[in-house]
């Protein structure tokens, strides 16, 4: 039942999306694209750090994979649009797997220290290697409207249809799994990985597969955004975007795959408007750039002091609903105190 009702709101949403593309300009249509990207990368985000509790930085390093790789396959290979980005997916989940397996044990802060590295060290493998990946240029990632679309169908409006589709696709999946079995083990990983291991669960095992949806997840998200963009250029997939993407999961709502839509629109339309309102006040190109910088110190300050479950977790309260319970932001961080002294505070309460 819970699919069937995924399903409905899903195509509901597609049809009001469908409708809100014809009345908005080609300007709007583009940031559509944009936010439906960020959605699914920051999703996969808020299940790896919301659900199952482990703390990631380098999400970024992760699209960067599903980027090249579409560029990559689009000049090689040939494929249509959509198989392309499927194996894209797939690609970056194998990467999500290697680095899992290698990280399984670390925990806290020098897991977030590993993913960390991986965020530094991953766009310098385009600027070390230009011949395959095309090094400060990137690649380009160039597509074309559909035939059956006709000639005249904007190309800012396709992309939006793609980009939301995928996101709508991929909300789905993800909400389902939170609500089966997978999903109610990440939560007992997440609450105590000592109870979760001595109840049969296998600890390893779900950590590493949080990474793989996770990393999946980043790899579509970074396939998309590389079409938006209509190149792959390691400039766009730096340490910034990492911390763009956790810092949307924490805006929005650990655990909440609607925060993750609340998440993604402040970090898309909020800069546009902000450094746009800074150069009508007088403010130099630069000065105007670094505005949205610190509104988001300001803004992420206010959202931790007075929602700490984030812009969805306050509207439910606003609600009067119970807000989802998920991680709060820096629960992972003690991932790394030894279980004894764990159950001693807890017993101590």
């Amino acid at each position: 039942m819970t699919l069937v009702k995924h399903v409905g709101a899903a195509l509901a949403v597609a049809l009001i999306l469908v409708v809100l593309s014809y009345t908005l300009g080609q300007y709007r249509q583009y940031q559509m694209a944009e936010v439906a990207a960020w959605v699914i990368a920051v999703a996969g985000l808020t299940i790896l750090v919301g659900l199952s509790g482990q703390l990631s930085v380098g999400n970024g390093a992760f699209m960067a994979v599903g980027a090249f790789s579409t560029a990559l396959l689009l000049i090689h290979v040939g494929w249509p649009i959509e198989l392309i980005f499927v194996a894209s997916v797939v690609i970056t989940a194998v990467a999500g797997a290697i680095f899992g397996v290698a990280a399984a044990r670390l925990r806290g802060p020098y897991l977030a220290g590993a993913t960390l590295m991986l965020a530094v060290a991953v766009p310098f493998v385009a600027v070390a290697w230009p011949g395959v990946f095309g090094g400060d240029q990137g690649l380009d990632v160039l597509v074309a409207v559909p035939g059956f679309l006709g000639p005249l169908f904007p190309l800012t409006r396709w992309l939006a249809w793609l980009t939301c589709a995928f996101a709508l696709v991929v909300l789905v999946l993800l909400a389902n799994l939170a609500h089966s079995k997978v999903g109610r083990s990440w939560r007992a990983l997440r609450d105590d990985d000592v109870a979760a291991s001595l109840a049969g669960l296998n600890v390893a095992r779900l950590r590493v597969l949080a990474f793989v949806v996770s990393s999946a997840c980043a790899g579509l998200g970074g396939a998309l955004l590389a079409t938006w963009a209509a190149s792959a250029n390691p400039d766009d997939f730096s340490l910034t975007l990492s911390i763009g993407l956790l810092t949307a999961a924490v805006l929005g709502g650990l655990g909440s795959l609607p925060g993750a839509i609340w998440g993604s629109l402040v970090l898309v339309l909020v800069p546009s408007y902000l450094t746009n309102l800074g150069a009508s006040h007088g403010l130099s190109s630069g000065a105007s750039a670094s505005v949205p910088i610190a509104v988001y110190g300001v803004v992420l300050i206010l959202v931790m002091l007075l929602f700490p479950t984030g812009i969805q977790g306050g509207i439910r309260r606003f609600l009067g609903l119970a807000a989802p319970a998920a991680a709060s932001p820096f629960s992972a961080l003690r991932r790394q105190e030894p279980p004894s002294k764990r159950h001693q505070e807890k017993g101590m309460t």
